[in-house]
């Protein structure tokens, strides 16, 4: 599970990077007009350019969660195991994932999608093909990440500095997650202009922000891979001694 952890680190180094980028330019302020060769970066240009960090951020959170999801869902089929041996949680998943139960089917798809579920359960046929439904984007925040842990039957153990961190309010009364995720959606969806989004933040602002979401995220990361070296995804009796 070192996957999980290195793709975390690779795009948070990224962000890391880009945040370096407009230190640079900050400091710059300090002394003129900042410029990249001829160029004049206008006050409009660096709050544009401050407001992408949002978008960097949220798809840091989303690609992570989405990953470690991924991953309980590959564990399953590598381990080839059986439905029943699965635990109740992911029972319910795999149930919902086969029979299609949360999809809008006709009468010819929903029969077939049944007929799928019984030959596996009459042949006693291993798992080869699983996908937890995480639903749709833009809606990943610290709420969303504990509901769908929850549905995994995967317990977040969040250190308490790091869990009061992320649900304190960095603006708008908003914790660190869901500032982030009402500022991605505000941009995908045109409500906001990135211009609007930069405006009054600064980069140790946005390094703090980014600081906030790390930690929080880098102990997620750490109970899926718990959650999945352990096989809690079956049923106790079935896991490895």
């Amino acid at each position: 599970m070192e996957d999980l952890s290195q793709a975390f680190e690779e795009r948070l180094q990224e962000i890391e990077t880009y945040l370096d980028l407009l230190e640079s330019i900050q400091e710059q302020v300090q002394g003129g007009a900042p410029q990249i060769g001829e160029a004049t970066i206008t006050p409009q240009q660096q709050k544009i350019l401050y407001s992408s960090v949002y978008l960097q951020l949220y798809n840091l959170v989303e690609s992570t969660i989405t990953r470690c999801v991924d991953a309980v869902s590959q564990a399953v089929v590598n381990n080839s195991s059986l439905p029943n041996e699965l635990s109740i949680e992911l029972r319910r998943e795999w149930v919902r994932c086969t029979a299609r139960t949360h999809n809008d089917l006709n009468y010819e798809k929903r029969l077939k999608s049944a007929l799928n579920l019984c030959d596996h359960l009459v042949q006693a046929l291993p798992i080869s093909t699983f996908e937890v439904e995480k639903g749709g984007g833009g809606s990943w925040d610290d709420n969303g990440i504990e509901t769908i842990s929850k549905r995994l039957g995967l317990s977040l153990h969040i250190s308490s500095d790091v869990y009061r961190s992320v649900k304190r309010p960095f603006r708008n009364d908003q914790g660190a997650l869901a500032f982030i995720k009402d500022l991605r959606n505000g941009l995908a969806h045109g409500s906001l202009s990135f211009a609007e989004s930069g405006e009054g933040i600064t980069v140790s602002d946005l390094r703090d922000l980014t600081e906030r979401t790390a930690l929080y995220l880098r102990e997620v990361v750490n109970c899926f891979k718990l959650f999945i070296d352990a096989h809690e995804f079956l049923m106790p009796e079935n896991r490895p001694q």
